[in-house]
């Protein structure tokens, strides 16, 4: 940072970035439990925001929680939409997020390739 501009652009960036986890009516959760993080938890937490952000989705509310209890399927994300039963997906990856927010989050079509368990529409 060089500039009072770059620190107001700085600020601006980071102030959206936590409204993105803290706001909104869909849920998408994010199991960041240490084998979460070791399977790249992180790295989708950052492709999350990144997407939402890119899409300027703003009713999307990011979490993270703690062990989901399903270390061999992590990472592990969540997503909840209003009035529908809450969708686990497993062995995500930075490359799946765009099609996950795409289909489900902003469509409200599940993902089933990534789904935990049998899905029944």
């Amino acid at each position: 940072m060089k500039t009072i501009e770059d620190l107001k652009r700085l600020r601006e960036q980071l102030k959206t970035q936590n409204n993105l986890r803290h706001e909104g009516g869909v849920q998408v959760i994010i199991g960041m439990g240490t084998c979460g993080i070791a399977a790249g938890a992180r790295q989708v937490m950052t492709a999350v925001l990144e997407e939402i952000a890119k899409r300027k989705l703003e009713d999307v509310k990011v979490s993270q929680t703690g062990c989901i209890g399903m270390c061999e399927k992590e990472v592990l994300l969540d997503v909840v939409r209003p009035g529908e039963p809450r969708i686990t997906y497993g062995r995500v990856t930075p490359a799946d997020v765009p099609k996950i927010i795409a289909e489900h989050v902003v469509n409200g079509r599940i993902v089933a390739e990534l789904a935990v368990g049998k899905i029944t529409e």
